[in-house]
């Protein structure tokens, strides 16, 4: 039987994070890092939740999540009720849970974070969907009736999949067609199995296909199927492709063997945990073992990088970085994990130049200093004279984001309209594009950005396609 608690235990109940596994043994693995709360101890940290007037963790969340109604339904032990409320709201709780850096959204938002230390909202919600699963409460999203439309989606990552769920649900045959041979984008590719395990998103895909969804693998649209296909297949179209371009180093050295871009890595590094022979690994070109690695970056992608490096068995590796730990738009929770699975973080420190005759040796880099902040309010940083220092690297890994790639061309559709980052331009209720019936969410819209937002921007074009479909249906009938 579930605990139940009384609520505002903060004053008395200190926080606490599930178990986490320690440094000298997690490094030697790729499993999650983070146990699960009991019962006992999910209700009495749901129990520390001050249930305040107004919830800045929900507010915080880009998903708008209920979150001090299910942590107040954790703590009285109504953990099926809590799961009711937490999935109405998010797709995969289950992975947000996970992997969202809950101390920059929902926990860094907190109002008894000050004094107090905030709610670990992150597990609990972890703990409810993992209950939920054990309990067979999560069922499959089947529609009350099929309304004998569909809707293409080109794009299995989380945006595809949270619009696909949404669509299924209104009666919509869905169609995903994905490049890939699995299905998760970059929750399979992108995110390290030490933050998520891929069994966890497998689970979920098992769901959707239970429902009815049909999924395309192994196609790339502009070679086996073209836009103008699709569009004349569905009812409409939705693009989620996400955003692949990595931004470059505009310094001297950069074509050098061992400079990669940290996708390239992170794919290789995933692909051969899941068992997949990858010749760029076997080879040592996308494997850091023996090697002095060197990221450069500061947000959670370094902070797989350099962690996937450890478990690779690297001889040394450093987290370069151009502003100080103040400024890293990463979560400050994973810098740490990095530190303690011994990463080297270098601050106020940006590459000059990649040294080496074929293949990288070292890296000339300077130190950097802190200047006035721009309209977001994060410090800006300029070099310091004189302060040069050389590093050895016999692999650097460039982790600077992401951009679009020529998105009208890849298409084969020039009438497609591009923001000035080089995103499709959709229009902000609606999330259709400039052709009628085209909708796009996620990366490719928004730009590089969260796992939570590509779900929330999956969700909100499924509403859109929604009204869409049925406007045009009504015009037909007139």
């Amino acid at each position: 039987m579930a605990t139940k608690m009384s609520l505002l235990a903060f004053v008395d109940q200190a926080q606490q994070l599930p178990e986490t596994r320690v440094a000298v043994v997690r490094k030697q693995d790729y499993k999650e890092i983070y146990g699960n709360f009991d019962s006992h101890m999910a209700a009495v940290q749901a129990s520390r939740c001050s249930q305040c007037g107004v919830p800045f963790c929900q507010i915080h969340c880009p998903l708008g999540n209920n979150i001090p109604d299910w942590l107040k339904l954790t703590a009285e032990g109504r953990l099926e009720e809590a799961y009711e409320v937490s999935s109405a709201t998010n797709t995969f709780p289950e992975i947000c849970g996970r992997i969202c850096p809950q101390d920059r959204l929902c926990e860094g938002n907190c109002v008894i974070e000050k004094g107090f230390e905030s709610v670990t909202i992150g597990s609990i919600e972890k703990y409810i969907t993992e209950t939920a699963f054990q309990m067979g409460w999560v069922k499959t999203p089947k529609p009350a009736h099929e309304n004998g439309m569909s809707v293409g989606i080109i794009g299995a990552g989380p945006a595809g999949l949270s619009a696909a769920e949404a669509l299924r649900r209104k009666g919509y045959a869905v169609h995903i067609y994905d490049r890939y041979d699995r299905v998760g984008g970059l929750l399979i590719y992108g995110i390290p199995e030490f933050k998520l395990e891929k069994h966890i998103v497998e689970r979920r895909r098992a769901l959707l296909e239970k429902a009815g969804i049909l999924f395309h693998l192994n196609i790339e649209i502009g070679r086996q199927t073209t836009l103008e296909a699709l569009r004349s297949q569905h009812s409409a179209v939705l693009i989620a492709t996400g955003v692949y371009k990595a931004r470059e180093m505009d310094i001297p050295g950069n074509a050098l063997a061992g400079v990669t871009p940290a996708l390239d890595y992170l794919t290789a590094s995933n692909r051969v945990c899941l068992g997949d022979t990858v010749k760029e690994y076997e080879s040592g070109a996308l494997n850091a073992r023996d090697k002095h690695v060197v990221v450069i970056g500061g947000g959670d992608t370094a902070m797989d990088c350099v962690r996937t490096a450890v478990r690779q068995g690297a001889k040394k590796v450093t987290c370069l970085y151009r502003r100080d730990r103040t400024n890293m738009p990463g979560s400050a929770r994973e810098v740490k994990n990095a530190e303690d699975e011994g990463v080297e973080f270098l601050w106020l420190s940006a590459p000059k130049a990649f040294i080496g005759t074929q293949k990288i040796e070292n890296i000339l880099a300077t130190k950097m200093r802190l200047t006035a902040p721009d309209r977001s309010g994060r410090q800006n940083v300029t070099a310091l004279g004189n302060a040069e220092f050389t590093l050895k690297a016999d692999m650097a890994i460039a982790a600077l984001g992401y951009d679009a790639d020529n998105v009208p061309t890849a298409f084969g559709a020039p009438e497609l309209h591009v923001s000035p980052s080089g995103t499709l331009a959709v229009n902000a209720v609606s999330q259709m594009t400039s052709l009628p019936g085209v909708f796009a969410a996620g990366d490719i819209a928004r730009g590089a950005s969260l796992v939570v937002w590509a779900i929330k921007d999956g969700r909100d074009a499924a509403e859109g396609i929604h009204t869409w479909v049925k406007t045009q249906s009504i015009d037909q009938e007139v």
